[in-house]
């Protein structure tokens, strides 16, 4: 679960004060898993929601994108891309704002729609599009950055 949360969190100890927040959820609510579906896909879910409820009780509100802002969707190299680490990519969304890094979070890894983003977050499902877009751009333009700089790609 550190794993989940590390991607919500921008280091690795405030990744560690969302997992004990989501355990403490988790032991007071175990009562309400009902078996429907894996244990640990109920957890999971706990352990993302703790990691939102982390930013609201810190004030770390999310930083909107203007529409204007997002960027059309430009394709990498995937060659390079593949290259690339798990480990670098957990460590470029974490510099991404809180607000980008959650809903980029929430919609490309755990699967959630811009609608269900917008309720969660307490966004319109407009701004949830445009901070992925944002995010997805910042993602791409450091990608891009260590590409040239590991790699020696120079496109």
């Amino acid at each position: 679960m550190l794993g989940v949360c590390c991607r919500y969190a921008k280091d690795k100890m405030e990744a560690e004060d969302m997992v004990q927040n989501g355990f403490i959820k988790v032991f007071q609510k175990i009562n309400d898993f009902r078996g429907e579906g894996s244990f640990e896909g109920w957890i999971r879910r706990i352990m993302v929601n703790a990691s939102i409820e982390y930013y609201r009780k810190h004030n770390r509100m999310m930083q909107l994108a203007d529409l204007g802002e997002a960027d059309s969707e430009a394709s990498g190299n995937p060659l390079a891309i593949a290259k690339l680490e798990a480990n670098d990519l957990l460590v470029l969304i974490q510099q991404l704002s809180p607000g980008y890094r959650i809903v980029f979070n929430l919609y490309a890894i755990d699967g959630y729609s811009h609608k269900e983003i917008a309720a969660i977050v307490g966004i319109t499902e407009g701004a949830s599009k445009s901070q992925l877009s944002r995010a997805r751009s910042i993602l791409r333009e450091q990608v891009t950055k260590m590409e040239r700089k590991i790699y020696g790609y120079a496109g």
